[in-house]
């Protein structure tokens, strides 16, 4: 591995990024979302849609379905204990998929399509990360 390159999992500073992770130390979990159709998407350099650019973060209701998932039983970051991990993807009610880890679920009672919300978690690194857990 090339000295300095991060870790898969690592939060990498980038300018389009930035307030995404200033709202996740507020609690707030946000979407990408286009301002000329409102199609909701991870930031890209356009519209997932129709390719304009004009385009912002806005919050997020916080809530999805989980799509799918793997059980993880090794340290994949720094930013992570050395617990097992369910790293799953979960789809936002705004459209998204978004991933994620879920918590305080056992993996027997995961399923396709179960309702999640986020959590924010800070790390050991002091990194706030939304993670999801199965909605109360």
């Amino acid at each position: 591995m090339s000295a300095g390159r991060p870790l898969p999992g690592d939060v990498v500073d980038d300018a389009i990024d930035q307030p995404f992770w200033d709202a996740c130390k507020d609690g707030v979990l946000l979407v990408y979302r286009c301002n000329t159709c409102g199609t909701s998407y991870w930031p890209a350099g356009s519209c997932t849609t129709h390719g304009m650019s004009d385009a912002g973060w806005v919050p997020a209701t916080g809530t999805g379905r989980l799509h799918t998932w793997t059980v993880v039983h090794q340290k994949y970051s720094r930013s992570f204990t050395d617990d097992v991990k369910i790293v799953a993807v979960v789809k936002l009610d705004e459209g998204p998929f978004f991933h994620t880890n879920l918590i305080e679920v056992a993996t027997t009672d995961l399923r396709a399509g179960l309702p999640v919300e986020v959590v924010f978690h800070t790390g050991d690194d002091d990194v706030v990360l939304p993670v999801f857990r199965v909605s109360t």
